[in-house]
């Protein structure tokens, strides 16, 4: 029996770590199941996710990276089974739907335009830029809270199990991305590392002085294929 060799490894727990990371979206929607209603709390996240995984999928298409395959099929059927648990129990759901309806209008757009290039070089490339983006625009939503953190001195909103779990996986991906000479895949797990340290950091320097759990919201962080 052939022993699993690093990068084997390093590939099966990068995407071990990932998928669980995803599953954290369950946590949310139990909530919205047993109060029956989800509140004031934004279901963006969850069509953000869906429309970042399914970019995902598609590169890991192009490019045949299994692992990027495997790990955003599921990924992106998880966002979406959160999305259609956020629209049920939505307080507006017009508005959620318009939403959605302009997140699947840009992913079929997109699938639609690299499927008339030609290049096969060129679609992975444009693929991979257009992953990059959308993964660095949700970088946003954390940096307001860091603001918010440091402007109270105080770092109980934010969510350290979470945070934790984010710096591990993008890690991951950013030496996997190493390994097999992958760009697109460094940068955004990359500055995931950058911006996951910093939220960590601002534990020592601003200790939470009383812990209520309210920082276990997935809209706080940023999503990170």
């Amino acid at each position: 029996m052939p022993v699993p060799t690093y990068d084997v490894l390093l590939e099966t727990t990068a995407v071990i770590s990932t998928i669980l990371q995803f599953l954290s979206g369950v946590i949310i929607c139990r909530k919205y199941i047993q109060k029956k209603s989800t509140g004031d709390s934004s279901g963006l996240p969850f069509v953000c996710g869906f429309l970042s995984t399914s970019f995902w999928l598609r590169y890991g298409l192009l490019t045949d990276e299994h692992s990027v395959v495997l790990v955003n099929i599921i990924g992106s059927f998880l966002f979406l089974c959160y999305t259609l648990v956020y629209y049920i129990f939505s307080v507006n759901k017009k508005s959620y739907l318009r939403q959605f309806g302009i997140v699947l209008c840009m992913l079929l757009g997109v699938w639609y335009y690299t499927n008339s290039i030609e290049l096969e070089a060129e679609k992975i490339r444009l693929m991979g830029l257009i992953c990059c983006i959308i993964t660095v625009c949700f970088f946003a939503a954390p940096l307001t809270m860091l603001i918010h953190v440091i402007r109270m001195k105080n770092s109980e909103s934010l969510p350290f199990p979470l945070i934790a779990m984010t710096f591990l996986v993008s890690v991951q991906w950013v030496i996997y991305g190493v390994i097999i000479s992958d760009t697109f895949i460094q940068i955004p797990n990359f500055l995931g590392c950058l911006l996951s340290l910093l939220q960590l950091c601002l534990f020592v320097i601003y200790p939470p002085k009383s812990y209520t759990g309210q920082g276990y919201r997935l809209v706080d962080q940023a999503t990170i294929f």
